[in-house]
């Protein structure tokens, strides 16, 4: 069977199949730095849990050798370099309750429109990979306002609240649900 390498491109992002010769870089924007920048945004209040270069690697290796179809992670890339990753996860395939997710490690590409494409980019990735599926979403919290901009950017609703449940350096904060249903998408984006 021809598998066709996935690479999708937008004006200022290019998300692209993982390739070993990524895994050493990747290691470095997750794990090199003890307190990295980008996690005091992704689920701060989940511990990052630092793992050896060597058994990243290993681990990440064995996981290119289990490509899924379709692809459920990707490399963002802007200006020839690696900034970041998108991601998806089934909540309950049975019920193809799909949830989605993006990382930007490096904090020079926030606020710059970059993870607003790459979602958008993601999205429509999504609904045309997964025919099955009527909806794609995200989880963040209250303390991210970036994230929950994006969603409402791209049309997304606010669908759960669950208030004062992330608890984060003294101060509790709300875990927010955004989603989008694929009338809605295809509505607003005027696709097929």
């Amino acid at each position: 069977m021809n598998q066709q390498v996935v690479i999708l491109k937008g004006k200022k992002v290019t998300l692209r199949e993982y390739q070993i010769n990524d895994l050493p870089i990747l290691w470095e924007l997750i794990y090199a730095d003890s307190n990295p920048e980008w996690k005091k945004w992704d689920a701060p209040y989940f511990p990052l849990n630092p793992i050896e270069k060597k058994a990243y690697i290993a681990k990440a290796e064995e996981s290119l050798k289990r490509k899924t179809e379709p692809q459920n992670q990707l490399i963002i890339e802007a200006d020839n370099k690696i900034i970041g990753t998108v991601t998806y996860y089934w909540e309950n395939e049975a019920t193809r309750w799909l949830e989605m997710g993006i990382v930007i490690y490096r904090p020079e590409y926030w606020n710059g429109g970059y993870g607003t494409e790459s979602i958008k980019l993601w999205i429509d990735y999504l609904f045309e990979s997964i025919p099955a599926i009527e909806r794609v979403g995200y989880s963040t919290w209250s303390g991210n306002i970036r994230m929950v901009k994006v969603g409402e950017k791209l049309g997304m609703t606010m669908e759960g609240r669950m208030r004062k449940c992330r608890y984060y350096n003294g101060v509790y904060y709300d875990s927010i649900r955004m989603g989008l249903l694929r009338e809605e998408w295809k509505s607003a984006n005027e696709i097929d």
